[in-house]
């Protein structure tokens, strides 16, 4: 396998014209692809609408920046779901190896954090940009700032370029390219530049767009029980997620309570399950396991116990004993217990509507934010028309993907910046090599 920065000079594409490619979008995938196929000896201009390049890099991981994760291949894989096999390509070309040596080439070090995230050492995400902004430049990358893409010029079923306006004139022209890439990101994040031109484009010459829709994007729950706990994280906790009826789904880790509803890593994970069974008008609910190191018996014991232990205390008082001080007067009103009442009187059907309370604290899911607050999109151009073996279009010649605007995404903890970061790598290997 090729490095990058370390490839020899045979392993350039030797050629009195170099292949000419065009890279739509700058974001972390296209850096990537114009920086590599630059090193393999094509001409590169990469188009992009936003002054600066990398504008939601510089925000992914909270500013931090999750590179990538940790993980074996097929573990790696399985986080994307049915859609992830078609990135194997894309990783045994360049996968966390290659990434980490890269960066590490440009100076940025890294660091292994919870849940094998790997992260920059400054944990300063613009130290990313910047290193990869300045590699590129170095590698003789046109960058083309406040241009936008008019069209997609094929001919013949082959690209011949792109036509172009330039934002701050409204000037129009024609780039001439024998490939162009694709790498606009989705629909998350407006401001970024994110705005779901990619899809427009290909749509264009042909390609056909499964439905973009929000992923890892916070929940809307009905009634004010999420608003009355706004601000309150939990840790440790357990979150089914059920649709119709049935539980489709459970994560472990931390939630957060917001004022339109829930929030926080696991709630993200579970999120683009639940919009797709939104969209299809199916009834969606969550239920969080306060106790998940309990089961339904040493819960009951453990409340039997603290009950005659504390028989004069009222029962308010000792749900200080399971509970943070903000839910307890959820617990109380869903319980249906008065809180005056000593514990000592406290019966068995009580003591059961509690520990039920506390392994299947239920709330409805009447929807999501906007998809401009997505982490990710769901959806993108459809992977049947794209050879994964070089993130080529099978409809056009020369044109290729890179990035999000695939329909291939991941839960949170750095595999969706990886996919970016290989599949850009492969796409631009391809186009300077086609």
């Amino acid at each position: 396998m090729e490095r990058l920065n370390q490839m020899p000079e045979e392993t350039k594409r030797e050629t009195q014209k170099p292949v000419r490619v065009v890279v739509i979008g700058g974001g972390a995938a296209g850096l990537i692809t114009a920086g590599t196929a630059s090193q393999f000896g094509s001409q590169v201009t990469i188009v992009e609408k936003m002054e600066r390049p990398g504008r939601k890099l510089r925000i992914t991981g909270k500013g931090r920046c999750n590179l990538t994760n940790d993980t074996p291949l097929d573990e790696f894989l399985n986080h994307f779901g049915k859609n992830g096999r078609f990135l194997k390509p894309a990783f045994y070309q360049f996968f966390i190896k290659d990434l980490l040596d890269f960066l590490k080439s440009l100076g940025i070090e890294t660091v292994v954090e919870r849940g094998n995230r790997i992260f920059p050492a400054s944990n300063q995400a613009q130290d990313v940009v910047d290193a990869l902004t300045d590699w590129v430049k170095r590698n003789g990358v046109t960058l083309l700032p406040k241009t936008k893409i008019d069209r997609i010029v094929v001919e013949n079923g082959q690209i011949v370029g792109v036509s172009v306006v330039d934002l701050q004139t409204m000037e129009k022209k024609i780039i001439p390219g024998d490939a162009v890439i694709l790498s606009t990101g989705g629909m998350s994040y407006p401001l970024t530049g994110s705005t779901g031109d990619g899809y427009k484009l290909a749509s264009a010459v042909g390609h056909s767009i499964i439905l973009p829709r929000p992923s890892l994007i916070p929940l809307i729950t009905s009634g004010e029980t999420a608003k009355n706990l706004q601000g309150l994280s939990l840790k440790n906790v357990a979150v089914g997620l059920w649709i119709d009826g049935k539980k489709q789904a459970s994560e472990f880790g931390e939630m957060l309570f917001t004022h339109f509803g829930l929030s926080g890593p696991i709630i993200l994970t579970l999120s683009k399950q639940a919009v797709d069974a939104l969209n299809e008008k199916k009834k969606v609910s969550v239920s969080i396991d306060l106790k998940p190191a309990l089961d339904d018996i040493k819960l009951d014991a453990r409340l039997i116990r603290d009950f005659g232990e504390h028989g004069k205390m009222q029962y308010r008082k000792i749900l200080h004993e399971l509970l943070p001080p903000k839910m307890i007067p959820v617990c109380i009103e869903s319980t249906g217990i008065s809180p005056d009442k000593l514990c000592s009187q406290i019966t068995g059907e009580e003591r059961k509507r509690l520990r039920l309370w506390l392994k299947n604290f239920r709330l409805e899911v009447i929807g999501h934010r906007p998809i401009s607050e997505a982490i990710i999109t769901a959806g993108g151009v459809n992977l049947k028309e794209i050879n994964p073996k070089k993130m080529e279009s099978r409809l056009v010649k020369g044109l290729y993907f890179a990035g999000e605007i695939l329909d291939v995404n991941a839960d949170t903890g750095g595999y969706n910046l990886q996919a970016a970061f290989s599949t850009g790598y492969l796409a631009g290997k391809s186009a300077a090599n086609q």
